[in-house]
């Protein structure tokens, strides 16, 4: 009895700790998931004219092991409405789409060290209102990170693809090789904000297609975010009444994924 006493009371005082102990790794571990979560604008006006403009994006970033797996997902819409008088002096209320345009992107990178990787990509992209209403692309790659320090890092991809598009004013639909390459740029302004800019380049025999997204977000906390954001879109090759870069500002509102 004299020896079971000690035992029960080392017992009795060590669970507790080690109980708190496994709590503590697991709070520690870090999900798989990451990535900027999801961004949503809305823009509305009324009057003699009403305009709606809709914008949102989905990124996502999943881990496992020496694979990264990400996900891209963008829409784009927007509508006005007006009144028209017609010959006969009645009005009728016109509405018009002026915008819609979706973009999807999913990849994969197979990690062969710190910041070194061999990546496979695929995009898909439709746009009612370009000479390329649709356009798909897939691409093989090498990326690395050129510069990196505490508060700026440069990371690049490089490689070959292939290409398949459809021109709506001919109705013809090409597939070819590309050359495609990928750019991002990170810099930590302050403690709570960060400008990022990313340069996407699909280089081809008809077309070269580049855009490049500039953001500055500033967190109010650690999952929610202001971004301000303008993008630069260009086609070389386009349709004569159509113009070869388009841009877009936005300022939404950002859930992080932690």
């Amino acid at each position: 009895m004299s020896l079971r006493a000690p035992v029960l009371l080392s017992l009795l005082i060590a669970a507790p700790a080690a109980m708190a102990q496994d709590a503590a790794e697991l709070a520690a571990m870090t999900s798989p998931w990451s990535g900027s979560g999801g961004e949503l604008g809305f823009a509305s006006a009324r009057g003699n004219s009403n305009t709606e403009s809709f914008n949102g994006r989905l990124r996502l970033r999943y881990t496992d092991d020496d694979w990264v797996h990400s996900l891209d997902l963008f829409g784009l819409r927007s509508r006005s409405e007006s009144t028209r008088t017609n010959d006969d002096g009645t009005t009728s209320r016109v509405s018009n789409t002026t915008a819609n345009r979706y973009t999807g992107s999913a990849g994969s990178a197979l990690q062969l060290g710190e910041h070194r990787q061999i990546t496979a990509t695929l995009r898909f992209e439709r746009d009612d209102f370009a000479t390329y209403d649709r356009q798909s692309s897939f691409g093989l790659g090498y990326g690395t990170r050129l510069w990196d320090n505490d508060r700026f890092s440069l990371d690049a991809q490089i490689g070959p693809g292939v290409r398949r598009t459809h021109n709506s004013e001919t109705d013809e639909t090409r597939t070819g090789l590309i050359g495609r390459g990928f750019f991002d740029i990170k810099y930590s302004l302050t403690a709570n904000t960060d400008l990022v800019n990313t340069l996407l380049v699909e280089s081809g025999s008809y077309n070269t297609f580049a855009q490049n997204d500039l953001g500055v977000s500033v967190s109010m906390n650690e999952h929610l975010a202001l971004k301000a954001g303008w993008q630069a879109r260009h086609n070389s090759d386009v349709s004569e009444d159509k113009r070869k870069t388009d841009t877009l500002t936005t300022m939404n509102v950002v859930y992080k994924f932690k």
